[in-house]
């Protein structure tokens, strides 16, 4: 049984849309003054080098979020513009993932690629203007020139060639007479300008490398910053959103748009990234970890991206709902993963089914159940809303228990199944513990000898006593055993690499897999991405890697929050 569909709990009231942040306030502003002629045009522009994670699903929810809520428009642009480290892999992966958060671009779907001869142009309407030049230093001695945050740069010798030169030079690149690095071409601006960024910042590069759109056509590239504001401009984005760490670079954007014929001058707003704790959201990190074999790959469920949360069971609902809380701020801060996993558990809290597992099984015998009798006990698949139906369950002389639902000399507070204790067994009868069978090699029980009183099938007693304890279990003679994956944070502190390595501070328990989990038959053969509550133990999705027969689950997240526990104990 898949998931059940149940709306977002931040949309519980339809007229209520996400709370004021600046980037809107600006849209909602630029609307009332007839700005842009009223329209609204957002774009979500990834560069197709790898695959994308939470901190990126917060720019797709405010892009595309923030088009649709004025009737406007947001563009899929990839920024590819370095084939060094781009691929139709990364491509097609970030379309499905933009897909699956529940956002379309409705057929705007563009490449930087698609501009390269109009960029050509611009490049070299700067050269002709006396604003670009080609430089040969080579970027560690462009590095060495430009300078320090207190100190001035240096000009390039080449900086002064004259415009016909620089043409020349430039055609040549293009046509690829000269080697990978000899050249590159420059922005003139000023070397000893107080942001680096505007210190003759390189444009084009030399990259004999075949690009995965293009082909071999091109053999000089742009560079990200000199692409990314120009093709804003050829779209027509009126709101240029950005994460802060390219605040500098919008001095640079503006001056490009300033100095070359572009259709329009879109205006860059930056907002803050996010910082998750107990993760990493930086691509490079991200890389090593999966290159390193850390993890399973880009999909791990202990990781970041959008594919490992999917597959760990998050659903696009509970992301944008965690997007619309933390909201869009100019100042970057760290947001607790508390909060991620809490608007887990409220999605999935209306959304999926409630059934049995045992993770850590110990054998109930119930002595006074007649020996090879089965009985079919109908439970419901949701308490709280019937419209989910119910399943049927199982219910035989031997049944397996949580060993921790059992304590031979329980404390004070402990109040499930002990000896001569009765507690309730989920929708079917109290039972007793009458004794326990041991190994007598290790003294590990083995056996919970018990009784039952027939007179409390559907779990409650006749006679009105009451119990203190309810018992999840799974009939031992049709238990269906899985492979369990209970995943921990990735990390063992808070902020993972400071001041060192990240790798160091590596949670070796990230992944632990009890041996023995079994589930119910109703469990056996459910579709991939399928999300369940097992009762009291957490919701959980059935992995790609089940077989028939033998599902595999990961757990997505606990029932209730264990970041307290977990920041107290270091991880």
């Amino acid at each position: 049984m898949a998931d059940k569909p149940a709306p977002n709990p931040a949309a519980a009231k339809p007229n209520d849309g996400p709370g004021p942040d600046f980037v809107r306030a600006v849209i909602k502003e630029d609307i009332a003054t007839n700005k842009h002629g009223g329209r609204v045009a957002t774009r979500f522009p990834p560069e197709p080098n790898g695959y994308l994670h939470m901190g990126h699903a917060k720019s797709i929810c405010l892009n595309f979020g923030a088009a649709l809520e004025h009737n406007g428009t947001c563009n899929l642009r990839f920024d590819d513009t370095n084939p060094v480290k781009e691929s139709t892999e990364y491509v097609q992966s970030i379309q499905e993932d933009v897909r699956w958060l529940g956002f379309d671009w409705q057929g705007r779907l563009y490449y930087a690629s698609d501009y390269f001869p109009k960029l050509f142009d611009f490049a070299v309407e700067l050269i002709q203007k006396g604003l670009a030049y080609v430089d040969d230093l080579s970027a560690d001695e462009i590095r060495e020139h430009r300078g320090t945050l207190t100190g001035p740069g240096k000009n390039s010798p080449y900086r002064d060639r004259s415009v016909e030169e620089n043409l020349n030079l430039f055609m040549r690149m293009r046509d690829g007479e000269f080697p990978d690095g000899s050249r590159v071409l420059r922005a003139k601006i000023d070397m000893a300008h107080p942001n680096l960024v505007m210190r003759d910042p390189t444009l084009y590069r030399i990259r004999k490398v075949r690009h995965h759109r293009t082909g071999d056509t091109w053999c000089i590239y742009p560079l990200y910053d000199f692409t990314h504001c120009l093709s804003d401009a050829l779209e027509g984005i009126t709101h240029s959103i950005c994460t802060l760490e390219f605040e500098n670079n919008r001095a640079l954007y503006d001056w490009v748009l300033d100095n070359v014929s572009a259709p329009c001058h879109p205006r860059q707003y930056e907002f803050a990234r996010l910082n998750l704790n107990y993760t990493v959201l930086s691509k490079r990190k991200l890389i090593t970890l999966v290159q390193e074999g850390h993890v399973r790959g880009w999909d791990d469920p202990r990781m970041p991206t959008i594919k490992g949360l999917r597959r760990r069971g998050y659903t696009p609902e509970s992301i944008r709902f965690f997007c619309e809380r933390i909201g869009v701020a100019r100042r970057d801060s760290t947001v607790d993963m508390a909060l991620l996993e809490f608007c887990v558990r409220e999605d999935l809290n209306a959304r999926v089914p409630r059934v049995f597992g045992v993770l850590n099984p110990v054998k109930v015998v119930i002595e006074n159940y007649p020996e090879g009798q089965t009985e079919t006990i109908t439970a419901p698949l949701h308490p709280e809303d019937a419209s989910f139906g119910a399943r049927p369950v199982p219910f035989s002389r031997e049944l397996y228990i949580e060993r921790e639902d059992f304590m031979e000399d329980p404390p004070k507070k402990f109040y499930r199944l002990a000896p001569g204790r009765e507690v309730r067994l989920r929708y079917a009868y109290f039972i007793t513990c009458a004794g326990v069978v041991k190994d007598p090699a290790t003294g590990e029980i083995t056996e919970i000898r018990c009784v039952y009183d027939p007179a409390t099938k559907g779990g409650d007693a006749p006679d009105g006593r009451k119990v203190k304890a309810t018992l999840h279990w799974v009939s031992a003679s049709h238990a269906v055993p899985v492979e369990a994956r209970l995943y921990g944070p990735l990390f063992t502190v808070p902020d993972p690499g400071e001041g060192g390595d990240f790798r160091a501070h590596l949670n070796p328990k990230s992944l632990e897999i009890p041996p023995g989990a079994v589930v119910e038959p109703w469990l056996a053969d459910q579709p991939a991405e399928s999300g369940w509550q097992f009762e009291r133990l957490g919701y959980f999705c059935v992995d790609k890697d089940s077989a028939p027969g033998r599902p595999v689950f990961n757990r997505t997240v606990a029932l209730k929050d264990e970041w307290a526990r977990i920041q107290k104990a270091g991880g």
